[in-house]
């Protein structure tokens, strides 16, 4: 007979977590909505205001809310937490630009798939007008990569998935800076890159999911190729 495993006795602060992590969950605290205030949990849970504190030092360390200006705290976005550790692989070196590419490859390939077969006529004129902002922005970097990256999570969202969405919301940042050292590399690759986007868009707008999964694949195998040039 197998003992049985001991009992866990929970520190309080770890209760009031778990309590705001619920509320978080079902969504009565969605992302942006500000937190009651440590007076407030303190009356509402019964508990002292260390505990409190400790179990939103505990959730804001893990990237679920976020401090603010006036000493409140507000529920971050979902894929924030995810986009901390993404960030921080690169930034330690435990995963390279291959690694990143790779996994775009896997994943922006079938979204590109999925929103050739899903896709709304709002969501397909919200993809060409990232297009054309990048057309417009080829003297401006900031501008370029926020529309370029405003086209990938608009396929993104075109899946009808939203874990899609969110993982192209989660990579935002690290995508930014791997593409501010492609931007910067050479003067054509921009306008190439338009080139794909317009080839993307118009596999997508015809419903040819093969096609868009193929030219997305190519167009990030090509991105790589130019981001491995750029840290040489």
């Amino acid at each position: 007979m197998t003992q049985p495993a001991p009992i866990v006795r929970k520190k309080i602060y770890e209760l009031v977590a778990e309590y705001l992590l619920d509320e978080i969950g079902e969504r009565r605290l969605a992302p942006g909505d500000v937190l009651p205030t440590e007076r407030e949990l303190t009356e509402t849970l019964r508990v002292g205001r260390s505990s409190i504190r400790e179990a939103l030092r505990m959730l804001e360390s893990q990237g679920l809310i976020r401090n603010g200006d006036s000493g409140t705290f507000t529920v971050a976005e979902p894929s924030n937490q995810l986009n901390r550790s993404l960030d921080l692989l690169l930034r330690l070196e435990e995963a390279d630009i291959g690694e990143l590419y790779e996994i775009r490859r896997l994943l922006e390939g079938e979204f590109a798939a999925l929103a050739a077969e899903r896709r709304t006529p709002a969501q397909l004129a919200e993809m060409a007008g990232a297009i054309e902002a990048m057309r417009r922005s080829l003297t401006d970097e900031d501008a370029y990569i926020d529309a370029d990256l405003r086209f990938h999570v608009c396929i993104a969202e075109a899946t009808q998935n939203r874990f899609a969405a969110h993982l192209m919301y989660a990579i935002r940042e690290v995508l930014q800076r791997a593409l501010r050292a492609v931007f910067e590399s050479a003067p054509g690759i921009p306008v190439r890159s338009i080139e794909h986007h317009v080839a993307i868009h118009a596999a997508i707008e015809a419903g040819l999911p093969e096609d868009a999964r193929t030219l997305m694949r190519e167009h990030l195998s090509r991105v790589e190729h130019d981001a491995r040039a750029a840290e040489r």
